[in-house]
């Protein structure tokens, strides 16, 4: 039962990590971005870069400049990403899948000729090898610096959301679009901010993706529909259903596949979720509004 515990709050905390930057970015501005997962594979081979470079020597000190270095990269191209192609299509999410499918096999594309298609191991440092042992559960390291990162990453983003001047610009475009343009906000320079933060989260969650397991060009596939799973059980733009969905389909995983399959327990989370979204279809939390009625 521990064990399993641990093991849910391990996949609990990647998927958080995945998805705290696309519930602003798909609940602000309703773009359904397909590409997420390949800022994700960005994050994911910014250690590999640092270790086989400058910094070879030093695994240390390059997994710790790759945290923040995967956050301004990632989220420097997803900037990129919405100036030049969707900031043209605004209110048009279908659009905006078609494009950000395009742009997802282009990175893919372009990882796989960079860095080849077989895939690189990124050597976590010294401090983050062995297991740590309490009540009979053996735990990694590295799945609990997984863990810390995840709640650090998750008090800078609420304090951001919750104190900043521009935290509050994004929550008033999260909640209504026209009543802050016409309030005087500008919602086109506040939609490049907030996808500069989401896919620069993308980033660190794909530093914490390289020290579970491999990293080859396809890494993004792999997280991308549970990290829509997430944002949708959460709803849209609601960092605290984004948590509660995170923690709930890591745990329903963990255990699902343990008492069945890994097929079989990908399965279940479905149908969990289908079911969920018949009793609540905007999710664990969304926004109160008042209306008039005839």
């Amino acid at each position: 039962m521990l064990e399993n515990i641990f093991n849910g709050l391990s996949l609990a905390s990647i998927l958080l990590l995945a998805a705290l930057g696309l519930t602003f970015t798909f609940g602000q501005m309703g773009v359904i971005n397909m590409a997420h997962g390949e800022f994700i594979m960005v994050g994911a081979y910014m250690p590999y870069v640092l270790q086989t470079g400058i910094l070879a020597s030093a695994f240390g000190l390059a997994f710790g400049l790759s945290i923040p270095l995967a956050f301004l990269v990632a989220g420097v191209l997803g900037f990129l990403l919405e100036r030049l192609l969707l900031n043209r299509m605004h209110r048009r999410p279908l659009d905006t899948l078609l494009l950000t499918v395009g742009v997802s096999l282009i990175m893919q594309q372009g990882a796989k000729s960079i860095f080849g298609a077989p895939n690189v191991t990124v050597t976590p440092p010294d401090f983050l090898t062995g297991n740590f042992e309490l009540l009979g559960v053996t735990m990694p390291k590295s799945r609990l610096f997984i863990m810390f990162l995840c709640l650090a990453t998750l008090g800078l983003v609420q304090a951001f959301v919750a104190f900043s001047a521009q935290g509050r610009r994004m929550r008033a475009v999260t909640q209504n679009r026209d009543l802050a343009a016409v309030s005087g906000l500008k919602t086109r320079r506040t939609d490049g901010f907030t996808f500069f933060l989401g896919s620069g989260l993308a980033g660190i969650a794909g530093v914490a993706v390289a020290l579970i397991g491999p990293v080859g060009y396809q890494t993004g596939t792999v997280y991308i529909v549970d990290t829509f799973l997430v944002v949708i059980m959460g709803g849209l733009g609601k960092l605290r259903g984004t948590v509660i969905a995170a923690l709930g389909i890591g745990m329903l995983s963990s255990f699902g596949v343990y008492y069945t399959t890994a097929n079989l327990g990908k399965a279940i989370v479905f149908v969990a979720l289908i079911v969920f979204l018949q009793f609540r279809p905007n999710g664990i939390v969304s926004f109160r509004t008042r209306g008039l009625t005839a």
